[in-house]
């Protein structure tokens, strides 16, 4: 299929720092970073001659680049509608979208049972190249952004959502990491790689004694407390949902008859800090919470259906001002 793009704005332009037409996505062109400050984990099939379960849990702490580069400020999608007198007319939707990369490479990681599949310190453990898209008019179903993902596993994603903007800082909902369709009950036999991280919180490389690591039945806490003390004047919110209007995730065959990702949440946070940068403007803070579902194994609930594991990653970062100035008109 061949796109059509803006010819007055052209692809991969420089857009200006700021430049309203982008919206709630203003901030985002340029390069943002975070050293050991992302936590992930995802409960994988696996079979393990000491155990009698039939799946392990993994717990990953990791580094991340993210990059935002313009795309488009009007990508058009072409469209015709009838008036009230019954007359044709054109009703062309325009799109503004940023390409996207985000790459992370594991600090430290375990799992339980373990596997020795956990893997070393600086391994490369994601690549997603995608698109973010501001919905400018014609908006259906009061969605006006969405997000598309591309993973190496096999994976398409297609999330649609809302936009908003808030004074201060943001809250950070609660986030249940057991699995639902098992009695959720830590003394439950199969829920036990969850009661051992319970018991024995992962922290990767970090050694401050107060540092409460990262726990499997309430992952969302670290993002919490990644904000104490940080002054935070406005924060941006992109929130989608693969289960919104037509959004939906596609997957190769294996992964639809192994561990079925059924749906992604996701929410972006883009804060603005009363501290200001090397610029003298305000610093830039982003995090995101992220919760996919993967569905495998029968419930063991007595109900019909399959197991849906929260698969769960967070991360707070920090724009590089050096970098980012590059991605902007001058």
């Amino acid at each position: 299929m061949e796109l059509e793009f803006n010819d007055d704005v052209g692809t991969l332009d420089r857009p200006e720092k700021g430049d309203p037409e982008l919206g709630p996505l203003k901030l985002l062109p340029g390069v943002w970073r975070s050293s050991g400050r992302g936590w992930n984990m995802i409960a994988l099939p696996f079979v393990a001659e000491s155990s009698p379960l039939n799946y392990r849990l993994v717990v990953n702490q990791y580094d991340e680049e993210l990059e935002f580069a313009l795309v488009d400020k009007k990508v058009p999608n072409r469209g015709i509608g009838t008036t009230e007198n019954g007359v044709i007319v054109e009703t062309d939707q325009f799109l503004a979208a940023l390409d996207y990369e985000q790459r992370i490479r594991q600090v430290a990681a375990d799992d339980f049972p373990q596997s020795g599949q956990a893997g070393p310190p600086a391994v490369p453990i994601h690549h997603e190249p995608g698109l973010w898209l501001l919905v400018t008019n014609e908006n259906i179903d009061g969605v006006d952004i969405a997000r598309l993902a591309t993973i190496p596993h096999g994976d398409a994603v297609l999330a649609l959502g809302t936009s908003s903007e808030i004074n201060g800082v943001p809250r950070i909902p609660v986030v249940n990491g057991l699995p639902d369709g098992v009695v959720q009950d830590l003394e439950n036999r199969y829920l036990a790689p969850y009661k051992h991280f319970r018991e024995q919180p992962f922290k990767g490389t970090v050694t401050a004694p107060e540092f409460p690591g990262f726990d499997p039945v309430g992952p969302h806490q670290l993002l919490a407390l990644a904000n104490q003390g940080v002054d935070i004047a406005r924060t941006t919110v992109l929130a989608v949902d693969t289960t919104t209007s037509t959004g939906g995730i596609a997957n190769v065959p294996f992964i639809v008859k192994q561990a079925n990702a059924t749906s992604m949440k996701s929410t972006f946070w883009i804060q603005e800090l009363k501290e200001k940068d090397s610029n003298g403007d305000p610093k830039l803070r982003l995090q995101y919470l992220q919760v996919v579902l993967l569905d495998f194994f029968p419930r063991r609930d007595g109900l019909p259906g399959l197991v849906r594991w929260p698969h769960v990653s967070i991360n707070t970062l920090e724009k590089d001002v050096v970098d980012s100035n590059t991605y902007f008109k001058r």
